[in-house]
């Protein structure tokens, strides 16, 4: 079994790509974009098509798609992180249904121009089946369905299956049903980040690789290779905020990991259905989520190690064998026929997660800074719509998007250690308590749900 190596979607491409050169020395631009990941690449790409005489520079420490753009779940969600309630205490609830609609739309928007670009990324609209794992996960189901409705999403956008019309679609062990959104794509991640930075560059785009940026300031991104002038300066660093000077807290890394079997054959996929292909995850407090991959795997993720000390982040992807193991164990008690298939790939990655669990964009005229982020797993399609937003913005052009309730929102600063390690430790443990209890009861767990209120989650 293959661990780490930044991941399953980069190995199935031969492995990470040849690395761009590094920045040379000082450079001057109009636009500097901290992070080639989806966020930067999208904001980079649209913005060059808005104007392509804007010299645009984006400088990653890495190389293109090295966090978690290429490692992610591969799930294009017409959804968003952060409780609704939070959004519409500062916009209000038409506000919110409108950042739901721009999101369904954001899907075939990635659709068009994924096309329109010749990028080959395995993108397919399936669908997605949230399905609910014994009594309480099916209460806890409609009541996210009930809320949904209240924000006036119909049947065509959400509907609720019953375990008969769910096992049509998969069979899973001891699901009692099922919430299906046809606002959700397939893709294969790496593909998808290393077609962007080339459409990016076919554009007119400079991408800088092997160049961390240590600190922003109005203006300026400063890198030890020189110091890059710009009027914007766009942070889209997600879960490696933290690197930057003075932005410790703004952003916590969440480790997300996931393992990937190898192909399987139809013998399998005659057991277990799943035929349409639909991302699927649980309704669990500490959810699960998986995908049937093209080539006929499943790639399965979740939380292993919740947070390291100090808003570390890991390398290219090492992974603990207790996670693997129970990810495994997931995967068989959902798909008993799978419990002798082996796992090929196991790998991690970061995700940012803010303290109230709210995207934020930003765009400051008097600074020149600009940033995007805090999609708490929830990125790859946010992403694009974010990066629409922050081409709106950096143009200064009042648009629709710009009105979005998360565009100038900013969330408290996280706590400091070791209280931040404290917090995220003690909430995902009362979760894993409370995901037990519920499988023994039957019942929602009122633990959980303090939690949920607590931590901002919901």
């Amino acid at each position: 079994m293959l661990i780490g190596r930044v991941g399953h979607w980069w190995q199935a491409l031969g492995g990470p790509p040849q690395r761009r050169p590094a920045l040379a020395g000082p450079l001057e631009a109009d636009v500097a974009i901290v992070g080639a990941g989806f966020t930067g690449l999208w904001t980079a790409l649209y913005l060059a098509r808005a104007d392509p005489a804007l010299r645009i520079r984006v400088l990653e420490a890495e190389f293109a798609g090295f966090g978690a753009s290429g490692r992610n779940g591969g799930w294009v969600m017409g959804s968003f992180s952060g409780p609704a309630r939070a959004y519409a205490a500062r916009s209000g609830a038409g506000a919110v249904a409108a950042l739901h609609r721009e999101m369904f739309a954001t899907v075939k928007e990635i659709e068009r121009i994924v096309g329109e670009l010749g990028i080959d990324a395995g993108l397919q609209r399936t669908g997605q089946l949230t399905v609910a794992i014994g009594a309480a996960q099916a209460a806890r189901l409609e009541g996210h369905l009930a809320d949904q409705r209240a924000l006036g999403i119909g049947g065509d956008d959400l509907a609720l299956l019953d375990a008969k019309a769910l096992s049509r679609r998969v069979r899973i062990a001891g699901a009692l049903g099922a919430s299906f959104s046809p606002h959700v794509a397939r893709v294969q991640p790496a593909r998808l980040v290393a077609g962007l930075a080339r459409a990016a560059e076919q554009h007119g785009v400079a991408i800088y690789e092997d160049t961390p940026v240590e600190a922003l300031e109005p203006g300026l991104a400063r890198t030890r290779h020189g110091d890059v002038r710009a009027r914007w300066v766009v942070r889209a660093t997600e879960g490696y905020t933290a690197s930057l000077a003075g932005e410790r807290r703004t952003l916590v890394p969440m480790n997300s990991s996931m393992i990937a079997t190898e192909p399987l054959g139809d013998d399998v996929w005659d057991a277990i259905g799943w035929d349409g292909r639909e991302l699927i995850g649980d309704d669990a407090n500490v959810y699960i989520y998986m995908q049937r991959t093209e080539d006929d795997r499943i790639a399965i993720g979740g939380r292993g190690v919740p947070y390291r000390f100090g808003s570390r982040t890991d390398g290219d992807g090492d992974t603990a064998r207790s996670t693997i193991e129970a990810l495994g164990a997931k995967l068989a008690a959902m798909f008993p026929a799978l419990a002798p298939v082996p796992v090929e790939h196991a790998w991690s990655g970061v995700l940012g997660v803010p303290r109230d669990w709210c995207i934020s964009v930003q765009a400051d005229r008097a600074t020149g800074i600009a940033s995007a982020g805090g999609y708490v797993g929830e990125g790859v399609a946010a992403s694009n719509l974010a990066g629409r937003t922050l081409t709106d913005l950096v143009l200064e052009r009042d648009s629709a998007l710009t009105r979005l309730p998360w565009v100038g929102r900013r969330a408290r600063r996280w706590e400091p250690e070791p209280l931040r390690w404290a917090m995220i430790r003690a909430v995902y443990g009362l979760y894993r308590r409370a995901d037990a209890a519920e499988a023994a009861s039957g019942r929602p767990s009122r633990v959980a749900a303090f939690v949920d209120r607590a931590s901002g989650r919901v």
